[in-house]
């Protein structure tokens, strides 16, 4: 019996799941479903050249954009739409939420050095 109130308190602290929100948004921003995020758009969401290519006799390039200062309105809303070379991923709410709290979290980490 007094093993029993020796544990209360563990699972009093105990939290709802294993991994924070954070990092469910990293796991998912390195790989959603196949094809990461950070493979186009760059560790912490500031853009990255894709490919070079030549199209009728000119260099051109192919880039993620930046995607790390914009609003969660305008970031929700570009995952949840077709995009020409973008994979639709289909994600959750939640998903979206954890990838941005993501990105944000990788941006106060930038400010402080």
């Amino acid at each position: 019996m007094r093993f029993l109130f020796f544990l209360i308190p563990f699972f009093l602290c105990a939290e709802d799941s294993f991994i924070t929100q954070i990092e469910y948004g990293r796991m998912l921003y390195e790989n959603p479903r196949g094809i990461g995020c950070v493979e186009c758009h760059g560790e912490s969401g500031e853009g990255k050249i894709i490919a070079n290519y030549t199209h009728k006799k000119k260099q051109k390039q192919l880039y993620g954009p930046k995607i790390n200062d914009i609003e969660f309105d305008s970031f929700s809303k570009a995952l949840q739409k077709s995009q020409k070379i973008m994979p639709k991923y289909y994600l959750t709410k939640q998903e979206i939420e954890a990838i941005y709290k993501y990105l944000e979290s990788k941006k106060d980490i930038i400010k402080d050095k």
